[in-house]
């Protein structure tokens, strides 16, 4: 017979082991959760996978299965005058829109965070409340009141509606980061003799910068692309998305797909930008 030798184990080791974990059976398996994430990102960016696929194929029409690849819906796309101009006009809107949105909206986010007035509540939420409407009311609403000023459907009348659905996307970032502002850096500005306006040049604008280009490039990204308040206020000048809404009804090719992908590309570019500039700081 074996004699078999059980090792000895001190109340001290015994005290320092870590705890037997027990096993949790409605705990969900690495596994599992990788085939969710996988399904959770197929059916948020399939859709624009087949775009992208469909702005390559060599076909006349905007269908799968795809007959070949070629270069030449960009080539048609980028030569395409009212494609162009299309294009022109939504840089022309939404660098406008952006500019006006960004500066009312730090105008806005100063106020909130310096004074105290009566109605400061309500105040924040009329700002933020044109974002959450849908856009059908504000493209209506908006229309309606324009047509009161007398005033006629152009680029201009655009151009005021997205920087109206654009300043609460630049608050919010803005404010956010005037909330963290230690307020012992403006006060030791004061004490040493700076004027409000150095305080706001020198001490608080480069501690707000990041917040202030974030918040700029997200209204930026809206305006580029938004289509429901456009439709009520656009005149005889289209924006790209509603020439392209307009092509889809009458003439669908995979021009149409390139071009689509050319504006997901400079989204994208814009999107990153602002991630990288909000992670620099």
């Amino acid at each position: 017979m074996t004699n078999m030798v059980i090792p000895s184990v001190t109340p001290t080791q015994l005290a320092d082991r870590p705890p037997d974990t027990p096993k949790n059976p409605g705990q969900p398996q690495p596994w599992a959760l990788g085939a969710w994430t996988l399904l959770t990102y197929a059916f948020l960016y399939l859709p624009i996978s087949v775009l992208i696929v469909l702005s390559f194929n060599h076909s006349k029409i905007l269908s799968l299965p795809l007959k070949g690849w070629t270069l030449d819906w960009y080539q048609t796309a980028l030569n395409d005058q009212a494609l162009r101009s299309a294009f022109a006009n939504s840089l022309k809107v939404a660098a406008v829109a952006t500019v006006l949105a960004t500066l009312f909206g730090l105008l806005a986010a100063f106020a909130i965070y310096r004074y105290q007035f009566f109605g400061k509540k309500g105040f924040r939420i009329a700002l933020t409340l044109p974002i959450l409407l849908p856009g059908v009311v504000t493209g209506v609403a908006m229309l309606a009141y324009f047509s009161n000023l007398g005033l006629q459907l152009s680029l201009w009348t655009v151009i005021l509606g997205h920087a109206v659905f654009g300043l609460p996307v630049a608050l919010g970032p803005i404010l956010a980061r005037l909330g963290q502002f230690p307020r012992s850096l403006e006060e030791a500005a004061y004490d040493l003799g700076a004027r409000p306006q150095q305080v706001f040049r020198d001490v608080i604008f480069p501690y707000i910068r990041s917040a202030v280009i974030s918040g700029a490039l997200l209204a930026f990204t809206l305006s580029f692309d938004e289509v429901v308040v456009t439709i009520f206020l656009t005149g005889r000048d289209n924006t790209l998305p509603m020439e392209i809404w307009a092509r889809l009804r009458t003439d669908i090719t995979p021009e149409i797909a390139a071009a689509a992908t050319l504006v997901l590309l400079v989204s994208t570019v814009v999107i990153l930008l602002n991630e990288w500039i909000s992670s620099s700081e």
